[in-house]
């Protein structure tokens, strides 16, 4: 009997001790999940702050710099948009809130900029430090825009070294231009391009009217005016 009763005990704490177990490893599972999602807060920084920054910005939200801090500005800025999405406004940019704003949570895990490496930001920004140097900052971010838009048209090469170095693209190419010292506001224009800021508003041209020789250029739909150049479709 006595041992009969020990085998009953010992199943019960037994039984016990697995239902311990099993909502332990939910619980981990559950705060891993949500480690995983809650990427961006108030104190983060890095690229995918970035690309918050700068959908934000797109949206109407957020006037900052577009420095991959998540300091009050952006935070405000988030809750701003969750209030008016519906969402928990918690000002933390969790899966909801990135996939709301239409962002890959884990967004820098391919290299930093939403698949593109360092090297290619650093392409990009040589391209336009030399193609508009002496343009406003929105002109420059327009310029390395158009190259990205080319990226996803069906007429050019579908990677940014294919589009930058298609023959007779870009004159710096010809000139040595593109070898001049890069502008540090090319690198940030460069970023910001990356990440989806499009002052051009779609364009896969651009032109400077005192400059171009090309009689063709002038037949395409002009959409925007930055600075000296027309960026066109």
């Amino acid at each position: 009997m006595k041992g009969e009763r020990a085998k009953k005990v010992f199943l019960y704490f037994w039984r016990i001790l697995v239902i311990v177990l099993l909502n332990v490893m939910i619980l981990l599972m559950l705060w891993n999940s949500g480690a995983a999602y809650a990427l961006s807060k108030y104190g983060s920084t890095g690229d995918e702050v970035t690309q918050i920054q700068t959908k934000l910005q797109q949206l109407g939200y957020y006037s900052g710099d577009l420095d991959g801090i998540f300091g009050t500005g952006t935070k405000n800025a988030v809750l701003a948009f969750q209030r008016d999405q519906g969402l928990d406004a918690d000002g933390i940019a969790g899966k909801n809130t990135l996939s709301a704003l239409g962002i890959t949570s884990g967004g820098s895990s391919q290299g930093g900029y939403g698949g593109f490496s360092e090297s290619d930001v650093n392409l990009l920004a040589s391209i336009i430090s030399a193609e508009a140097r002496g343009e406003p900052y929105e002109g420059q971010v327009a310029v390395g825009a158009v190259i990205m838009n080319r990226i996803a048209h069906p007429s050019f090469p579908n990677t940014l070294s294919g589009v930058i170095y298609q023959p007779g693209a870009f004159s710096c190419l010809d000139d040595g231009g593109i070898n001049a010292p890069v502008a540090d506001s090319a690198y940030k224009a460069a970023r910001e391009a990356i990440n989806g800021s499009d002052p051009s508003g779609g364009a896969i041209y651009y032109y400077n009217p005192a400059k171009t020789t090309n009689k063709w250029i002038w037949s395409r739909e002009v959409i925007a005016v930055i600075g000296a150049h027309r960026f066109a479709l």
